[in-house]
């Protein structure tokens, strides 16, 4: 039987990783797309073993011309476009660069399969930051988008061209849109890892502080690894659709702090902690969490690591590079 053929975009990421390896799992054929560096950074897919596992083709998201070619020779059953300019405090002074890839890119994506491989099943990344404020303290997929940043904005650029696609051209496209997930390798620009990195460097005599923004934001966090089965099962379904992907339990950071805290063995974390200006956003959303109902209703997904245990393993393994 032939194997299914899978194309990931975002390889160099957390979540292309984490969805090549739950695809590699499932026989398919993987290939992923980098972009051009002289020594591209594959950390994250040797630290889950894949790197020998994926073929890995170097091209651009922004260049429509490129994706054409691939669309062609590659013929993919599945096309997950996870690349992104992703870190929202940067999307404001690259605000340019991250309408070119998140949205733009989205639009050379759907463009591709319509001319070169329409039957191409097509998952699109979307985020909870579609939402900003939202007047409602759970959100669903009714619940009204209100973005508070260029990486927002250029995400429901890229939700809605999705759609479109899907109605008018009958395109299996369907739009994740994922609350704020974690692992061992997420980068560590990110509130999540920046904290659990630096109580390892704090355990191992590296570092005496971390430096942090809003303390009080509240987010709805799970592990990278269970939202990636998510996204594969959205591409299952007869019918193409839009999915909230959330635990539906919320936190803030004082809690991140206090798990990572203990779970490294230290007392009292205020003494390690300070605040600054220049870590708080422009706009700031003080409190998502979602509503999974629909994702564990038709997709049979749900979540299964705790918050407690993914802070808890992210810990472990910034320990872990730590002490080697």
């Amino acid at each position: 039987m032939k194997k299914k053929v899978a194309f990931v975009l975002g390889m160099t990421g957390q979540d292309g990783p984490y969805l090549s390896k739950l695809l590699l799992e499932k026989d398919y054929k993987v290939y992923g797309l980098v972009k051009r560096y002289s020594n591209p950074n594959l950390d994250n897919l040797k630290y889950l073993d894949i790197d020998d596992s994926v073929d890995l083709i170097t091209g651009d998201i922004t260049d429509d011309s490129c994706l054409n070619h691939l669309l062609k020779s590659i013929k993919p059953d599945e096309y997950y476009n996870l690349a992104a300019q992703s870190f929202v405090g940067a999307s404001w002074d690259l605000n340019k660069t991250t309408s070119e890839v998140n949205a733009f890119g989205t639009l050379n994506s759907l463009n591709a399969i319509k001319l070169h491989n329409p039957n191409t099943r097509y998952y699109q990344a979307g985020t909870s930051e579609l939402y900003g404020n939202a007047d409602s303290s759970i959100q669903d997929e009714s619940t009204p988008f209100k973005p508070r940043s260029p990486y927002a904005v250029s995400k429901l650029y890229a939700h809605w061209m999705t759609v479109n696609f899907r109605e008018s051209f009958s395109i299996h496209a369907s739009n994740g849109i994922l609350f704020n997930h974690e692992s061992p390798i997420r980068g560590k620009e990110f509130v999540t890892r920046k904290i659990t990195d630096g109580v390892a460097q704090i355990k191992c005599g590296k570092a005496d502080k971390i430096i942090l923004g809003n303390l009080d934001a509240k987010r709805d966090w799970g592990f990278a690894g269970d939202y990636v089965e998510a996204m594969w099962l959205m591409l299952q379904q007869d019918d193409p659709d839009d999915y909230v992907v959330s635990t539906g339990v919320q936190n803030s950071i004082r809690d991140l702090l206090d798990i990572a805290f203990d779970a490294a063995e230290i007392k009292d974390w205020a003494g390690y902690v300070e605040t600054a200006p220049a870590f708080k956003r422009p706009a700031e959303l003080h409190s998502l969490c979602g509503n999974n109902s629909k994702a564990k209703n038709i997709l049979g997904w749900q979540p299964k690591t705790s918050f407690k245990e993914l802070v808890h393993m992210m810990v472990k393994e910034d320990i872990k590079r730590y002490s080697k």
